[in-house]
This record gives structure tokens, sequence and C-alpha cells, in this order.
């Protein structure tokens, strides 16, 4: 089974676990694109959910395909979010933000109830801190923002390059307006003092280390699909 296969059966699963009336958070990424798709096939067969997409990209797919929507400020709690992960580790904790929308991907998914991440089983890892950690910044005050991040992470005894994403010559701008600073740390060993150091710079809107927020975890392989978290 490839890629594209293993993000389509772990979408249908997760689409299936959708139930009727449900304020539904709907993820951004090549994952939760095919979660969007399955989920429109029961929409089309008479399922009742309103969607609140975390990106731009997914709320225009949601569109296309039917699905209704709202913004989070008409249906500010929410009883499911639904979206994919760049890295999950034993305890749950996720890296997210490979696709740019980290920000709003966690707006959402503290205003629900419940998340459940959908993966193909390579972005299980004993540890986080393979995939480059997406860091939201504002580009005011962009160098001295950089600057603390390095400071705060070699404290961690975490190095490595930082780099500004870009999309093509031009530096790449998330749905908020903002930059992203990708942070090649390699092992991530506290996660949660790394979060706690991030979250005390100023110019950090927010990173891409999710914590404590997803309940459950669905992983499509070759085998079949693995569940990590409670059902």
């Amino acid at each position: 089974m490839d890629a594209a296969a293993m993000k389509d059966e772990v979408g249908r699963a997760a689409a299936a676990q959708v139930e009727p009336g449900m304020r539904l958070g709907i993820g951004t990424g090549s994952t939760a694109e095919a979660f969007i798709r399955a989920l429109a096939s029961r929409v089309s067969d008479g399922l009742r959910i309103v969607g609140v997409p975390t990106s731009e990209r997914s709320a225009k797919l949601c569109a296309e395909l039917g699905i209704p929507l709202a913004t989070l400020e008409e249906l500010p709690e929410l009883d499911l979010t639904i979206d994919g992960a760049d890295e999950v580790d034993p305890q749950l904790r996720l890296v997210k933000g490979g696709g740019g929308a980290l920000l709003r991907e966690k707006i959402v998914a503290a205003a629900s109830a419940r998340m459940l991440v959908i993966a193909d089983g390579t972005k299980k890892v004993a540890h986080l801190g393979a995939f480059p950690l997406p860091i939201e910044v504002n580009g005011f005050g962009f160098v001295a923002t950089t600057l603390a991040i390095e400071k705060a992470s070699g404290m961690l005894g975490l190095s490595g390059p930082i780099q500004l994403r870009m999309a093509g010559e031009k530096p790449f701008i998330t749905d908020g307006g903002h930059l992203i600073i990708d942070a090649s740390f390699g092992l991530i060993p506290d996660p949660e003092a790394l979060s706690a150091d991030l979250n005390a710079i100023p110019g950090v809107v927010e990173h891409g280390l999710f914590l404590g927020l997803a309940s459950s975890v669905l992983l499509a392989g070759p085998d079949g699909l693995e569940r990590l978290g409670a059902p």
C-alpha cells in the first residue's frame, strides 16, 4: 500500500467516526484532505454536521465538496477535531505545522472536546524532533525573535539550523499574516520545557508542539490501522 492509499484508508476510518449533529474541527494537510473527501461522501448521503476549517485551503475544499461550514466565532465549542500530524510520540505529543496552519489548528483543537489525529504509520516516532519544528512568528522584530529562539533552545541543549520558511523566492506567509521559522533541533528530550520557553518569547505567535491536545491517534500502515489512545 502506497502513501496515498494509506491516507485514503485512514481518512475513511476517521470519517466513519463522525456522528450526526457534530460540531467538527476540520484539519489541514494531505491526510486531512483525504478525510475531507471521505466526510463529503457521508454528507452527500445525508450526514448532518457543521465543520470549522483550520485553514483557507481546507475551507475551499470543504466548500467545493458541499460540507457545511461555520466560523469558530459562530461555534466556539466543538465536539471533535480531526487533523493530521507530522510526528506523534507514545504520549500522543505531536509536531504539527508542516502545512503552515499550526496557529489555527491549535486554536481549533483547544476549542474541541476531543482531538483525533490521523496519519500514516511513518509519523509515529519514539521521540519528537526528526521533523523540523515549525514556529510561527511576527514579522516585526524577526531577527530579535530568531535570536531569542536560538538562545532559549540553546539553554535546553538544543541546536541546529533555524531557517525562515520560503514560498519560492518570497517568505511563506500564514493565513494569519505571520512568518514561519523551521527549527531543525533534532531530538527534543523535554517538549514541555521547550514549549514553555518558546511561549515566553514575545515575538513567537505559536509553535508546532501540540501537547495534551490529542485524545487518540489513527495510524495507517501496510498491515492496516493502528490506534493509540482512547477510542
